[in-house]
């Protein structure tokens, strides 16, 4: 199957990184590299762009998407997670950026590719791997974790209200056989919510799988180490545009840009600030940029995207790890 990934708020996130042609970008979740590809046709042979990504279907895809701008030197294309961005970054020779994108969609090649496992709608192997080089599968979660441990991945990170109880059952189940499957687990999650809760709520599995997604690649925590790491690497003015897709991470998201942009921690009774902890920069988006109502229409998938986008202010540029202190 090719691999495919229409590029969700593309225009928006073209317009917001505010590129230059010498400047050097970094695309840390490269996909089909529908997003490098614009940021690399507006780049001088000075420019560079680094495109990172874990799954190896995307690089092989993006590779050759962008072969026109390997071949130049102007991209490079890595196979790694984007929480080690510096250490990729640092192992090219490169300090600094003018702006990071992070597009935290599942791809449609991923949903869509039934032996990955990700979606509740193909009869699979339970997997759900973003890098398959990766031990832990969402058949070692469901099979392995405790009930007290499912529930908490089921309410955290699926926000789901029959959490206990779909815990309780995979418990169940498992006890006279592994789960092996996703309809398999499809069943279990359906006997667990009441049919009266079910009716007009969209497919019952969604926020199970979502969880046990996020757990398996530790997507919330992946995301939380590196926001820091990708902030100390722009340049002045530099920009980083983040598109996410579900409650939680744009949360993560939205309180980190506000934590940087006004980091004072003095009691709100001090009338002036004494702890001396510098702004690095400003939030551009005060709300976050949603996709139009065309782009809805063509791709129902991009429906939950949101894109907020944080920038490096000259003028308050501090060291990062000064701020951390």
């Amino acid at each position: 199957m090719e691999f495919s990934h229409k590029s969700i708020l593309l225009n928006e996130v073209i317009d917001s990184l505010n590129i230059k042609a010498d400047g050097i970008y970094a695309d840390g979740t490269l996909g089909g590299g529908g997003h490098s590809y614009e940021i690399a046709k507006r780049l001088s042979d000075k420019g560079r762009l680094i495109g990172i990504d874990q799954d190896e279907a995307a690089i092989k895809a993006a590779g050759e998407r962008l072969k026109e701008f390997t071949d130049k030197g102007i991209a490079t294309i890595v196979r790694d997670n984007y929480r080690n961005i510096k250490a990729v970054l640092q192992e090219l020779g490169i300090e600094s950026v003018d702006g990071i994108l992070l597009d935290l969609g599942v791809s449609s090649y991923q949903f869509d590719e039934a032996d990955r496992g990700f979606s509740y709608r193909y009869d699979a192997p339970l997997d759900m791997r973003m890098d398959q080089r990766s031990q832990l599968s969402a058949k070692e979660i469901v099979n392995g974790y405790s009930e007290a441990d499912l529930f908490r991945i089921l309410r955290d990170y699926g926000e789901e209200k029959f959490a206990k109880n779909i815990a309780k059952h995979i418990v169940l189940a498992r006890a006279d056989k592994p789960i092996e499957t996703t309809f398999e687990l499809n069943e279990i999650i359906k006997e667990s919510i009441p049919a009266r809760m079910r009716a007009g709520k969209g497919h019952p599995s969604k926020q199970t799988f979502q969880a046990i997604r996020i757990e398996c690649n530790r997507e919330l925590d992946v995301l939380k180490e590196a926001l820091e790491d990708m902030i100390s690497l722009l340049r002045p003015d530099g920009r980083l545009a983040i598109i996410t897709f579900h409650s939680l991470e744009d949360r993560m998201v939205k309180n980190k840009f506000k934590d940087l942009a006004n980091p004072c921690i003095c009691p709100p009774s001090f009338p002036v600030c004494t702890c001396n902890r510098k702004p690095l920069g400003e939030t551009l988006t005060r709300k976050p940029i949603l996709p139009g109502e065309e782009e809805m229409e063509e791709n129902p998938r991009s429906k939950s995207a949101k894109l907020r986008v944080f920038v490096r202010n000259e003028e308050k540029y501090v060291n990062y790890e000064t701020l951390k202190r």
